[in-house]
């Protein structure tokens, strides 16, 4: 069973526990003249025997998916031949490619070595049986724990604090995961950045003015050694941005001033929930925009008046962009702003102000701070941003400031370089980690400009 199924028959089995917890609590309250008598109400008693069930079998599911792959790849690997077994983590990771795609029948067997073919079939067959296991084992300690929950069911059993410590216990430990995670992605990050600056001298990344990451796969190829400068990447990145800020924070936060303090009742019922329909276009759908409509027509535009444009430009991919982010803005903007109290309103009307005094003096610099927590999240959603860039800005990583010229981000020279059946340990691979750290370091730095400017007008608001 797969364990997506796995996952819906463990939470079909605690419904159950529950049932039965349920049912037992008020079966034990009946001679005791019912359920008054009880310590704790009979949900908790079911919610009890439900956790019980469902937490080991969650556990014990959680640890086999996490392991499985990588036991079942080491086993397949130490049983290939002498003369096919990698070398490096790199020759592992294609080799492993190579087996995984004979066995999923993307690659025919008849074109691979027969070991190759045979490392396939004993890779289906050992991912069979360990979803064998895996389903035998956790409905297993799923209906055992649920079973042991049941059984020690008492009346004088106080279950609501069980219940209340093992679910603090659970907040707890779902606040940790998502600490560790982000320490994990830090650490495997610096990791391979480390790795990058150990064949690409530290100099060239920060100061080069160059990107051309293509290396040699092997030592007999022809290719070049690739220039790593990351200079060019980040003034696309900024560029794009820039441009696409320009355009998504005057027509959002306008937008929203608008629907929230002068729309009526049913112009704002209809105009938000058009506006926020922009938020649910595929970006991919924008992409298609960008390209088809908005980069020839700015392309004919700068030509009609003599300008040299090209067909993909800064300028294009960013003002889609910042089309695309309008509701990112309008919908936080507005939240905001209609989050502040209504005795400002009213004490600035009372004291003789306009609507636009009151706007301007009072409910605007009230609602600053969130106001900026929308925009800065919006500038890290045009920062993020790839498929606009790649339909409409191309992939050629010029230095430039002009609008109008080719450019690439950092985000789509992730992807490009790691796609394919590249090395890990090749210098361009090893790039991405790089630029990834050093995005996540920009990142860093503007939500932490932003915090000091939220709290500077907060404690004058306050």
């Amino acid at each position: 069973m797969q364990p997506a199924n796995l996952l819906l028959l463990t939470v079909v089995l605690a419904f159950v526990a529950y049932g039965f917890g349920y049912a037992r609590s008020r079966t034990l309250a009946t001679p005791l003249g019912g359920i008054r008598h009880l310590k704790s109400l009979p949900f908790y008693y079911g919610a009890r025997a439900s956790l019980w069930c469902a937490i080991p079998a969650l556990v014990v599911l959680a640890l086999w998916a996490a392991f499985q792959g990588k036991v079942i790849q080491t086993l397949v690997l130490g049983s290939l031949p002498a003369e096919l077994a990698p070398g490096s983590a790199g020759e592992a990771s294609l080799l492993l490619s190579k087996i995984s795609n004979v066995a999923s029948g993307a690659l025919p067997a008849g074109f691979v070595e027969a070991p190759i073919a045979e490392a396939a079939d004993r890779l289906e067959a050992l991912r069979e049986q360990s979803r064998m296991l895996m389903t035998a084992l956790v409905v297993s300690v799923a209906v055992l724990a649920g079973f042991l929950g049941w059984l020690k069911i008492r009346p004088k059993l106080n279950a609501r604090v069980q219940v209340e410590s093992i679910l603090k216990w659970l907040f707890f430990s779902c606040a940790a995961l998502a600490i560790l995670t982000t320490v994990g992605i830090i650490f495997s990050v610096a990791f391979e950045t480390f790795r990058f600056f150990g064949k690409v001298p530290f100099t060239e990344f920060f100061f080069g003015s160059q990107w051309s990451p293509q290396t040699a796969l092997r030592a007999d190829q022809v290719a070049a050694e690739g220039v790593f400068g990351m200079i060019p990447l980040f003034t696309g990145t900024l560029l794009i941005s820039a441009i696409a800020m320009t355009v998504a924070v005057p027509v959002g936060l306008m937008s929203a001033i608008y629907l929230s303090e002068y729309a009526g009742k049913r112009v704002r019922g209809i105009v938000k929930p058009l506006l926020e329909m922009l938020a649910g276009i595929p970006t991919v759908v924008y992409g298609f925009f960008a390209a088809l409509t908005v980069a020839p027509f700015i392309s004919d535009l700068a030509a009609s008046i003599g300008i040299e444009a090209s067909s993909q430009s800064a300028l294009a991919a960013g003002a889609v962009m910042g089309i695309m982010i309008i509701p990112f803005v309008s919908s936080l903007s507005d939240d905001v702003i209609n989050a502040v109290p209504q005795s400002l309103r009213d004490g600035s009307l009372a004291l003789g102000a306009t609507q636009s005094e009151t706007m301007k003096k009072v409910i605007f610099p009230a609602a600053l701070p969130g106001i900026m927590g929308g925009i800065l999240l919006a500038v890290s959603r045009a920062i993020g941003e790839t498929m606009i860039v790649v339909m409409a800005a191309g992939l050629a990583a010029n230095l430039t400031a002009n609008p109008l010229e080719t450019v690439t981000t950092v985000t789509v020279q992730i992807v490009t370089l790691l796609t394919g059946d590249q090395e890990f340990d090749s210098a361009k691979t090893l790039a991405a980690f790089a630029l990834g750290a050093m995005l996540f370091i920009a990142t860093l730095l503007l939500n932490v400009i932003a915090l000091k400017i939220v709290r500077k007008y907060r404690e004058q608001y306050d």
